[in-house]
């Protein structure tokens, strides 16, 4: 009998079989490739019909939109024509997909991206700065690499924390950004969260406010230079704008003070939003500022300082928080986002009345941060709700041209479009943080997040296993004689992992390590302590004779009386008889 007679019987399995992906379709190892495409899909919003605007007459020569809600057939065979033009509409912003970032406690109230695109930082009410890498983030690790408080101090068991009310990287220099927490003093931050800088307070108990040399109340916002990347400007409640430089932190460089017209304010105000612009072909610098009693103030970047350029009292209704200040990118319109649930634009040129008013639920009576963003090159206007619900405005008429859910049934509060990743950043009421783009028209940020292979799970991965959460040193870490932890670095990006406010470690298992000295360590020769512990020697001193040593040098060349040395009298005593020995006598005791 051959051999090609024996045949070999096989299972046969359909192509649509599921058994066959636990079949080996080739031997050796495999590397395994991302599906870019099935990862980025995953990602993809789902869009509902947005609300339509109607339109109604408010005041002659203005135009005033109300965004409602419309009633739609959906059951109409218009629902085709209204999905392609969802479809344009994706196509034309970059909000087809999103990444979600799940990172803080509490309300995220300000987001900043450095002029590249490649750091995220979010600031909180839960009073912490996270600071996020995209080029170390998978589709699996989306986390922040570092926690920080500004209001933190290392020598201070005790400390106040504050939330953070804004934070902005410098255009022009992307290792460092400002950050503007609920104190008078601003701070500059580098790109790892380490304080740089940190601006003085002003004295609280004068009452010129150009005599103070910092804030004396609470800070509101702050911007950079668009053009010098050594200057900034702050907004506090003490009224005043105060432009510093970064490398003198002693004193601001200039300063504005608001005079308040309102009855009953005594001439002050708060701040309470600030923008600059500076436009090199039409040498347009300004400064507008809005205020807690409706005013909109406008500055010059240039100076002088002593009075605004322009103002108008009645921008927005008095006593409420207008938190949203954007200029275009050619420095002529303005549009402002009030807590008297209105968006308006306005024309430097004719810094007097609106050019168009909006009617936009506000959302400052609770979070006073929610801001309005120009796109890049000025072409749209974007902005959060109260329903959750990212609106792009056009910016001639503020006509709504696309409205899309990002967080349904939680305020939407800061807003951030990046020019050169094309990508809009938004934070939520609910803590979170979405990453929307558009994988054909982003570049960078989310779109390489999401083309890189997922990291695979490893016990490493969670530090509680394997981590010492006292001194935050691996298990299988190798440390060298004489050398620097490894673990340090670990322990100074996550300070508060594994261990309690007061230092104790969460793990009921670990005991809690003792507060290692140099005199609990194995005693070394008495050599080494005298040359490496100052004052050492004193532990085995008679303090009695340590001062009696100085008593011939202190007669001899007195330190305090040496002026009067040769002048000073001779003090004589008299001799001492052999009565005065015995003591005085004895009164007599009366009977």
């Amino acid at each position: 009998m051959s051999d090609d007679e024996y045949e070999v019987e096989v299972p046969y399995l359909a192509e649509d079989d599921p058994m066959r992906a636990f079949l080996p379709s080739a031997f050796g190892k495999k590397a395994k490739e991302a599906d870019v495409t099935a990862q980025i899909n995953r990602t993809k919003r789902k869009i509902e019909p947005p609300p339509a605007p109607t339109t109604s007459q408010d005041a002659p020569g203005q135009e005033r939109i109300i965004q409602e809600p419309a009633l739609r057939d959906y059951s109409s065979s218009s629902d085709d024509n209204d999905s392609d033009s969802d479809q344009s509409d994706d196509d034309e912003y970059p909000v087809s997909h999103e990444m979600v970032l799940k990172t803080h406690a509490r309300a995220v109230t300000t987001i900043t991206l450095d002029p590249s695109g490649s750091r995220l930082v979010t600031g909180s009410t839960d009073c912490t700065l996270k600071l996020h890498d995209f080029a170390s983030m998978t589709p699996t690790t989306l986390r922040a690499f570092k926690s920080v408080d500004p209001s933190a101090e290392k020598n201070s068991d005790k400390t106040e924390t504050h939330p953070i009310h804004h934070v902005e990287f410098n255009p022009n220099s992307g290792g460092q950004f400002l950050c503007i927490s609920a104190t008078p003093q601003g701070k500059i931050m580098n790109r790892d969260g380490e304080v740089l800088a940190e601006f003085k307070k002003g004295d609280m108990y004068l009452r010129d406010m150009n005599n103070t040399k910092g804030h004396i109340s609470e800070i509101t916002s702050g911007t950079w230079n668009p053009v010098d990347k050594n200057i900034c400007v702050t907004a506090g409640t003490d009224s005043t704008l105060r432009i510093w430089d970064v490398n003198f932190k002693r004193e601001q460089k200039h300063i504005m003070v608001h005079k308040s017209k309102s009855a009953g304010s005594a001439g002050r105000t708060r701040l309470t939003a600030v923008a600059w612009a500076n436009q090199v072909q039409s040498d347009k610098n300004i400064l507008v500022a809005a205020a807690l009693d409706g005013s909109l103030v406008m500055w010059s970047g240039n100076g002088p300082y002593s009075r605004p350029a322009a103002e108008i009292r009645d921008a927005h209704k008095a006593d409420t928080w207008t938190g949203g200040v954007a200029i275009s990118s050619d420095g002529r319109m303005v549009v402002t986002r009030g807590g008297d649930d209105l968006i308006k634009l306005w024309d430097t040129r004719k810094f007097k009345t609106p050019v168009v008013t909006v009617s936009h639920p506000s959302t400052s009576n609770q979070y006073s941060v929610s801001n309005i963003r120009y796109s890049p090159g000025s072409s749209s206007i974007i902005t959060g709700s109260a329903s959750g619900h990212l609106h792009i405005l056009n910016p001639g008429n503020l006509k709504p041209e696309l409205i899309t859910p990002v967080t349904p049934g939680s305020a939407l509060i800061t807003v951030e479009w990046h020019p050169k990743v094309n990508q809009i950043i938004t934070g939520s009421a609910n803590s979170e943080v979405h990453v929307l783009y558009n994988p054909e028209k982003s570049t960078g940020g989310a779109v390489g997040v999401m083309s890189r292979a997922p990291k695979k799970r490893h016990v490493d991965d969670d530090p509680n296993f394997t981590t010492d959460q006292s001194v935050g040193i691996s298990g299988d870490s190798i440390l060298a004689p004489g050398a620097a932890s490894s673990g340090a670095s670990f322990h100074a990006r996550h300070p508060t992992i594994g261990l309690t406010h007061s230092g104790r470690s969460r793990d009921p298992r670990r005991p809690q390590s003792q507060l290692v000295t140099p005199f609990m360590k194995s005693q070394p020769d008495e050599e080494y302590i005298n040359k490496n512990i100052g004052l050492s020697s004193m532990r085995d001193e008679d303090p009695r004779e340590a001062l009696l040593k100085y008593q011939e040098l202190a007669e001899k060349d007195p330190l305090f009386t040496n002026a009067w040395k040769h002048t000073q009298p001779v003090t004589q005593y008299r001799e001492v008889s052999p009565e005065d020995e015995d003591g005085p006598e004895k009164k007599k005791v009366k009977r």
